[in-house]
């Protein structure tokens, strides 16, 4: 069986093949989850040096680790050098409070490779050889301003002269529910060093909140040479984990330590979550050493030991997981032949995906696929119980259940599933509108995934009740753009590309609960009902002069650019999804009527009259702008180039001959309202050829339009070498305006945020960000599909070469895709000056998807495993759907 097969058998979300994967978080301390605190610092509520010894209660989190899709039994990696003060079983980073740009991990790991159904995974740890860093890492950052690069465990010297273990973990399936494991760790420092492999595995704690009493239970023996922990657990089942050769087997409770951290007189068990690690680390008396048979636990480890691992030499441990009793024959030539043939099957599949590209480009697509596919995990959360608290606890405090309380309206959340996060360190939550993202370069290896995660976040237990899509779980009732629209119209073409017949049934329920989610827009964020709209951050944190989600004084409030474009660009979408669906529907057929509709009267309202008669068009610039508005009297533009007037080059779609032939009451429609209003006239444009009328509807006008992309493809302003800029670099020198009587001064900030908005954590005021320059990629493929090529622009501007649509997305997606591949003097752009940029062939091998990337170099910024929004690379790689040459 190959992976296709795999997939083909692998349709829902329950399917066998998909009842392991890698759904452990790499982070679930500091998360809003495990947060019971009365002011909600997530952070300080329970932090890094907690999670040893405290059991959590929504999830877990391990090193390169897997669990079952309910996250009941988990399995990860934990690690001991001899050195360092505790067991190493999680990634360590600081808190938002602690770094200097705000929550980053200091880890080294990449994941390698990986196969939709998780039948194959692999991924590399770098572990150092000397002790870890902890508190010199936050005294470096502590010690750097908000103008200093973040530090980063490279600048502790603890890798220097390459004193670290590469620690390979690889993942095999022999079949659903039988997981060959293979952990090699190579020493390449120039010296022998120790090193203590542990893997772990546990039971999420389900026991200790007065919810559910029933205890599952692991018990460790070693009989005959024959080494295995079996786990009980009353939804699961049995499941056995044999450990190859003769490691001490340890075993201990995932119970918190109420003595060490509360100060409690005892603890509810003898032993307790840390114990593993005390006795590893310590020798302490604080888990079963395991001889014979053990008594019941919930957390096991397999611990080897290896004194002296030369330089050079790797060592190997091989673990099988395997539903039921097992067998004696686990590490048999059965458990080589997996290994090999999962590889070979891996090799095949990606073999068919982007195959005219060069190798360098196959890899980094292979490894952006690999990194998405990890970032699947299992997220679990009933917020109603979260804010009750559990009865064998303490009730919450008062403030949790305030009027204005994290999350307090969300009630109906109730979700217990497999989710795409971002990352999984930084972000180990789901994001509305990054999840969206995701499931564009999802589409091309998994579609079915794709579809189900899109469909997840409209089902009942997740979408309000008033249609609002949850943003992320720090405030569920933030604003994201409208993109899931945009989302499902990519997964639903590629898949009609791939097989020929797109996914209608799909298509209509995303398509129904959109509805909702429209209407809530047009309800809430349209105050005055004049069609110009508000949103808040919409997902781009600082880009602003002030935060676009605070209340301003004295009546005035901001009409967005963005807010208003994406609305307008939703309409098309809505639009787009109801012809589509009335070629076999006729019901849809009016539906699309009314989009079209909303489009037109949105796209008058920017461009033209506006609250108190300003549009958000400003033709002296020749760009968009948000407004300040009061009461519908005053209005004013907020001069300041960034993103947020670019989003209006996304609102445009066109209408086909097909459209006008197959659906007749949509174009005797249409025909009557531009008859009635002919100012309508101007947002379409119409063509003629041997396949029939045609139009395209656009926001922008093409004067409108080339004025705008004039100034996106200008290299003083919006254009750099690796993508387009989220603010114009004109304002390098900063500009001051004034927003509702009192001044704010914003400038053009490449790199790491300067500004303490939003925790100063992300920053729109100057990088490349791959989401939006992927949408204008596309975008510009429409407007060239449309002109079948006719239409061409400056680009650069002022270079005087003319270039297609078409080939200005080519470019602009090769300047995007080039930030990952070796440049004249081998180094990616995106490694900066980061460590991965060295010579060494170590660090260069090893490619990093950072959350965004400095306007000016390229440099990877943020979180620096967001194989989630950034792994559209591998998509752009692939090919987008192509424009006309």
């Amino acid at each position: 069986m190959n992976e296709h097969d795999r997939l083909a058998e692998s349709p829902f979300a329950h399917s066998p093949w998909r009842q392991w994967g890698p759904y452990l978080a790499g982070r679930q301390w500091g998360t809003v989850r495990e947060d019971y605190s009365a002011n909600g610092d997530a952070w300080g509520y329970f932090p890094f040096e907690q999670a040893r010894s405290r059991a959590y209660r929504w999830g877990e989190d391990g090193i390169a680790g897997i669990c079952d899709r309910h996250g009941f039994l988990n399995l990860s990696l934990a690690l001991w050098n001899g050195n360092d003060e505790i067991l190493k079983e999680r990634y360590f980073g600081l808190a938002n409070a602690e770094g200097n740009h705000g929550e980053d991990v200091k880890e080294h790991w990449w994941v390698v490779d990986g196969t939709p159904t998780h039948s194959w995974m692999k991924v590399v740890y770098r572990y150092p050889q000397a002790a870890y860093p902890y508190a010199q890492l936050r005294e470096l950052a502590q010690a750097a301003g908000r103008d200093a690069r973040e530090p980063e465990l490279s600048d502790t010297g603890v890798l220097d002269q390459d004193r670290f273990f590469d620690v390979e973990v690889t993942y095999a399936k022999a079949a659903p529910e039988d997981v060959c494991v293979e952990i090699t760790a190579t020493n390449h420092g120039p010296d022998p060093a120790p090193l203590h492999l542990v893997p772990q595995v546990w039971f999420r704690n389900t026991w200790s909140w007065g919810r559910d009493a029933r205890k599952p239970s692991l018990v460790a023996s070693t009989v005959d040479g024959w080494s295995r922990i079996v786990a009980e657990h009353a939804s699961l089942g049995r499941y056995t984990l044999h450990v190859d050769g003769a490691p001490q087997l340890l075993v201990t409770d995932n119970e918190t330590d109420e003595a060490l951290l509360f100060g409690r007189p005892a603890n509810p068990s003898r032993y307790v979550k840390s114990g593993i690690g005390d006795h590893i680390v310590a020798g302490a008396d604080t888990c079963q050493v395991v001889q014979g048979a053990s008594q019941p636990g919930t957390k096991a480890a397999a611990w080897y030991r290896f004194d002296e691992v030369a330089p050079g030499e790797s060592v190997t441990v091989r673990l099988r997981l395997i539903s039921g009793d097992g067998h004696g024959g686990a590490f048999s030539g059965n458990f080589h032949k997996t290994m090999a043939d999962r590889g070979a099957e891996a090799d095949a599949f990606y073999a068919g995906i982007a195959p005219e590209v060069s190798d360098q480009e196959k890899q980094v697509a292979r490894r952006a696929f690999a990194g998405l596919l990890w970032t699947k995990q299992h997220y679990r959360f009933r917020v109603r119980e979260w804010l009750e608290g559990d009865p064998a606890h303490p009730p919450s405090p008062a403030e949790r259940t305030a009027p204005d309380a994290r999350n307090r309206h969300w009630t109906q959340m109730d979700v217990a599933d497999v989710l795409s996060m971002p990352d999984e360190w930084e972000y180990p939550w789901f994001a509305a509108w990054d999840l969206a993202f995701q499931m564009v370069p999802f589409a091309q290896v998994d579609p079915a995934f794709a579809k189900d995660q899109l469909l997840l976040l409209c089902r009942e237990w997740l979408m309000h009740p008033d249609g609002r899509l949850p943003a992320y779980e720090w405030e569920f009732g933030d604003v994201n753009p409208p993109v899931h629209a945009w989302a499902a119209l990519q997964v639903y073409r590629a898949e009609q590309k791939a097989t020929g017949t797109g996914d209608r049934l799909f298509l209509a329920r995303v398509f129904h609960k959109l509805l909702l989610n429209f209407s809530w827009w047009v309800n809430r964020k349209d105050p005055e009902g004049n069609n110009l709209f508000e949103g808040g951050f919409l997902g781009m944190d600082n880009i602003g002069p002030v935060n676009r989600s605070e209340t301003l004084p004295d009546g005035w409030r901001f009409e967005q650019s963005d807010a208003t474009s994406w609305m307008a660009t939703y309409a098309l979408h809505l639009m787009t999804m109801a012809l589509e669906l009335a070629r076999h529907d006729p019901a849809y057929e009016d539906v699309a009527t009314k989009f079209v509709e909303h489009f037109l009267a949105i796209a008058q309202a920017s461009t033209h009259f506006g609250s108190a008669g300003a549009p958000i068009w400003d033709e002296e610039d020749g760009f968009c702008y948000d407004l300040l508005a009061r009461a519908g009297t005053q209005s004013r533009p907020v001069r300041v180039r960034s993103m947020v007037g670019l989003i209006p080059v996304l609102a445009s779609a066109s209408l086909e001959p097909w459209v006008f032939t197959e659906l007749p009451a949509f174009a005797e429609r249409l025909n009557y309202v531009l008859h009635r209003q002919p100012e309508f006239g101007q947002f379409l444009t119409w063509r003629e050829d041997e396949h029939g009328r045609r139009a395209l509807l656009s926001l922008l006008d093409e004067r409108k339009l080339r004025r705008v992309l004039t100034r996106m493809f200008d290299e003083d302003e919006f254009l750099s070498p690796h993508g387009i800029r989220s603010l114009s670099a004109a304002h390098r020198d900063g500009i001051v305006v004034d927003i509702a009587g009192s001044e704010h001064r914003i400038e053009y900030e490449p790199g790491e945020s300067r500004s303490p908005m939003f925790g100063g954590n992300s920053n729109w005021r100057g990088p490349v960000w791959f989401p939006t320059n992927a949408l204008l990629v596309e975008a510009l493929f429409v407007l060239d599909e449309f002109h079948r090529g006719d239409i061409t622009l400056p680009v650069p501007t002022g270079s005087g070469t003319e270039v297609t649509a078409g080939q200005a997305a080519r470019d602009l997606a090769r300047r995007l895709s080039a930030l990952f591949l070796p440049g004249p003097d081998g180094a990616r752009p995106a490694d900066g000056k980061r460590v991965e940029s060295t010579d060494s062939p170590l660090w260069r091998e090893h490619v990093t998807f950072s959350e965004y990337f400095d306007g000016d170099t390229g440099e990877g910024l943020g979180a620096a495993h967001q194989t989630g929004w950034t792994a559209l690379v591998a998509v752009l790689i692939a090919g987008w759907p192509k424009g006309i040459d």
